[in-house]
């Protein structure tokens, strides 16, 4: 049985994608661009969609792989595809023109769902169309044919949904991977007859379900008032304010930019590439623990007028027992901001190798003892003093309380709550905690060189001390995640809710927890939001007065503005190799958020 040697997973510099270049034509190639998106776009067919299997909805359940068997456009079509979802590459070049496919089925086992994309010359070849047809009796097959509609009588006898698109060029390959998750609504009919099957007339219509990425013109934006953005990135990297920096920018349900600009660290030595994946720090907090928050209140399990005590029962003999939830979302129930415990560590109390007493893992070569948050960190939050409830004072010990009701609640950690429930259904396949078990070292961004703690580069490893010393998963700090994925969850909550034909929250949860909840802070459930004081200039001077979201302390940033349509994501370590406050001092994030602003009010 042949192994599966063929299998890979796309590249991280894949960057496929429509990307900007500083050029004085930009906007009118840009229009000429979207004018070709359009015209293919309009005239991509449909077929065989009766058991409305594309759109791709229900990703957790899917295992999905993309065969190459030689197309010309292979790259750009699966670096498409995995904006989407996790899809695994299979090479399958060398088995084209072989007696028998049989080897390639086999190395199929592991997947339900198979992507073929196919040129005429390939589509021509009866060994791929009886592969095809013996493979769809097993999987769930996706056909994705370009060229002239002359081949499409060899697929008379498959019923497999088959996505043609008359044009074999780059922008159908981009295209076409849209149709198939819901980026881009079939909308075409075939015009004339092809086969006794494929008659005039034959073709299925779908809806928008989920993210598009297009040029900037596609959402009425000039792309050349977008070079502002460009211009204040390459600002703040000249500054030293971060050594790397992704933006994303979706307007309408349509990424219309997306570039990481720098490099890893000041050493030049790898290059940012969109795809790479960011400590989010206290990000995490409205993208881990507040949608677990929001997911339980909804089905009636948490209860935000009810006591911390009622769900956790360590606190009942603490100061936190009668604090109400409702106050520790909107960072009101009096907790001190933080405790530094990285500080209480001594001699003894970590190693540098792992045993049953050292299980902990913290960062390379550093492990925490066994019980340390169990028996010191939570017991010294829980009694920590109640010194200001009911005024807004800004608090980590908020959420590791949400983190262990959420737990108690759901029975299960929250790392894995969040994946099952939300990051894997969505497609968000580089959003999580722990990124080092999951990726290589070099996708994820450095952080610190923390030479006080730690003594070591954190690759993969929460900069957040708390959060290490906890293992990694806590409620304030410790989510990775890359900029695709972030703008895929903010245009859910855009989206009131809902995103690839599935709804995760009622769009009442989401106005109520992003909406304006306090009567002494900015605040909603969880999230940042937009300052009434136009003094503070927050989070940014034209930002309108809708908009919600959070900052992390590694230099992040993510906004969503529902009365632009807008969702913003800011991805930087301006932590490395060592703390900087030339971010905040340059004012790169909110000059960014105006820059955005002004190009989309320019174009209304």
């Amino acid at each position: 049985m042949k192994k599966n040697k063929f299998l890979s997973l796309i590249t991280t510099g894949l960057t496929f994608v429509f990307t900007l270049t500083a050029c004085a034509q930009e906007h009118q190639k840009n229009e000429q661009r979207l004018k070709k998106i359009n015209t293919i776009s309009s005239s991509t067919v449909l077929l065989n969609n009766q058991a409305s299997f594309i759109p791709l909805v229900v990703l957790a359940e899917k295992k999905v792989v993309s065969i190459n068997l030689g197309f010309e456009h292979q790259v750009a079509f699966d670096s498409l595809l995995n904006k989407y979802a996790q899809i695994t590459v299979m090479d399958a070049t060398k088995y084209r023109d072989s007696a028998t496919l049989n080897d390639l089925e086999d190395d199929l086992k592991y997947f339900n769902t198979v992507i073929i994309s196919l040129n005429n010359q390939q589509a021509g070849n009866g060994k791929v169309i009886n592969f095809i047809a013996a493979a769809a009796k097993h999987k769930n097959i996706i056909i994705a044919l370009f060229g002239e509609g002359k081949n499409l009588a060899a697929f008379d006898a498959i019923n497999a949904p088959i996505v043609w698109s008359a044009q074999d060029n780059l922008e159908a390959a981009m295209i076409v991977p849209q149709v198939i998750f819901g980026g881009i609504a079939a909308q075409q009919t075939l015009t004339k007859n092809y086969s006794s099957k494929y008659t005039s007339g034959s073709g299925y219509q779908t809806k928008v379900t989920r993210l598009k990425y297009t040029v900037p013109e596609d959402a009425g934006v000039n792309s050349e008032n977008l070079l502002e953005v460009d211009k204040i990135v390459n600002e703040a990297i000249a500054g030293k304010a971060a050594p790397g920096i992704v933006v994303l920018v979706a307007k309408d349900g349509k990424v219309i930019y997306n570039k990481a600009f720098g490099y890893h660290t000041y050493d030049k030595l790898r290059q940012d590439q969109v795809t790479d994946i960011f400590d989010l720090a206290s990000v995490t907090k409205i993208t881990a623990t507040t949608p677990s928050v929001m997911r339980l209140v909804e089905q009636g399990k948490l209860m935000l007028d009810t006591n911390i005590g009622y769900y956790i029962p360590k606190a009942r003999n603490t100061p936190m027992n009668n604090i109400h939830i409702r106050e520790v979302m909107l960072h009101q129930a009096g907790f001190i901001p933080y405790i530094p415990f990285h500080n209480f560590i001594k001699e003894g109390d970590y190693s540098r190798d792992s045993s049953a007493n050292y299980p902990t893992k913290v960062a390379d070569n550093y492990y925490i003892k066994k019980g340390f948050f169990s028996d010191f960190m939570w017991p010294k939050m829980l009694n920590s003093p109640i010194k200001t409830r009911g005024t807004y004072v800004y608090s980590d010990i908020s959420m590791y309380v949400m983190q262990d009701i959420v737990e108690h609640i759901t029975e299960k950690p929250e790392n894995q709550y969040v994946l099952d429930n939300f990051y894997t259904p969505l497609g968000m396949h580089t959003a999580g905690y722990l990124p080092r078990n999951r990726f290589s070292k070099d996708q994820i961004v450095p952080t610190e060189d923390d030479k006080a703690f730690r003594k070591t580069l954190l690759e993969g490893y929460v900069h957040d001390q708390g959060a290490a010393l906890k293992g990694g998963v806590a409620g304030h700090a410790g989510l990775f995640a890359s900029a695709n994925d972030l703008a895929i969850y903010y245009q859910l909550l855009l989206n009131k809710g809902t995103y690839g034909g599935e709804q995760y929250f009622k769009p009442q949860t989401v106005d109520m927890f992003t909406a304006k909840q306090s009567n002494v802070s900015r605040r909603g459930l969880g999230f940042d939001r937009w300052d009434p004081d136009l003094t503070k200039k927050y989070p940014s001077e034209l930002a309108s007065s809708q908009t919600y979201g959070h900052t992390g302390y590694t230099g992040i940033g993510v906004w969503v503005d529902p009365s632009r349509g807008l969702v913003y994501i800011f991805l930087s370590n301006r932590v490395n190799p060592t703390v900087t406050e030339n971010l905040g001092n340059m004012r790169i994030r909110p000059r960014i958020q105006d820059a955005i602003n002004r190009a989309i009010d320019k174009g209304l």
